[in-house]
């Protein structure tokens, strides 16, 4: 029954993509995938609001596209550590939305490191991303290349963010080989990663649970 359940909650999210609160986003993924298509683009989840995000999450978004055909913080333990931040500074869902450096996955063959090229390929997917969440002024950026990007959006749109009163943290990628490490390290990591999700509620006016 678990597995029936699981599946029918997966439809009722893919079914609710167009949603009003989400649409401007699923078109955008629509315009990204019909440039190549023969690659795959992720949605992001219904579960997210355009007009009442406050922060991006930026993921680097190395491996495969998540069989939920969403934008995802990478494997299960990654969206796990991710949910746990946000449930333990009390960031509700609809203040979050998740992008990934490069939208694009070739179906069959995972995104090993990206390179400078396919960065840079993110970059113009990211403004057009920015310009339909226009109350967000904080980016999470998790992994290298989510870093990298960052660093390119504001080199590119500096004036642009600097009047949105944006603020770019730069924290680990929660996935995979870039978290892994000791128990004393990954704690570490949990917690770099959780302040820059405080400071970027903070910055939106968002209380953040037990302060």
């Amino acid at each position: 029954m678990t597995s029936v359940a699981t599946e029918s909650l997966r439809d009722q999210l893919w079914n609710r993509r167009y949603d009003e609160n989400i649409a401007p986003i699923t078109e955008l993924c629509d315009t990204l995938a019909e440039a190549r298509p023969e690659q795959q683009v992720a949605y992001v989840d219904p579960v997210h609001d355009v007009d009442e995000t406050r922060i991006i999450s930026l993921f680097s978004n190395v491996g495969e596209i998540d069989s939920s055909g969403f934008v995802t913080a990478g494997d299960e333990q990654a969206a796990t550590r991710l949910l746990g931040i946000h449930w333990q500074l009390g960031l509700k869902p609809s203040y979050v939305m998740p992008w990934n450096v490069h939208p694009w996955f070739t179906p069959g063959a995972p995104n090993g490191r990206l390179t400078a090229p396919q960065i840079e390929q993110g970059l113009r997917p990211l403004v057009k991303f920015l310009t339909l969440v226009p109350r967000a002024s904080a980016l999470v950026a998790h992994g290298t290349e989510a870093h990298r990007l960052a660093d390119q959006l504001l080199k590119a749109q500096g004036p642009m963010l600097y009047k949105r009163g944006f603020g770019i943290y730069k924290v680990r990628s929660l996935s995979g080989r870039s978290f892994a490490g000791s128990p004393e390290r990954q704690e570490q990591w949990l917690l770099e990663s959780a302040k820059a999700y405080a400071e970027s509620m903070t910055r939106n006016g968002i209380p953040v649970k037990g302060r």
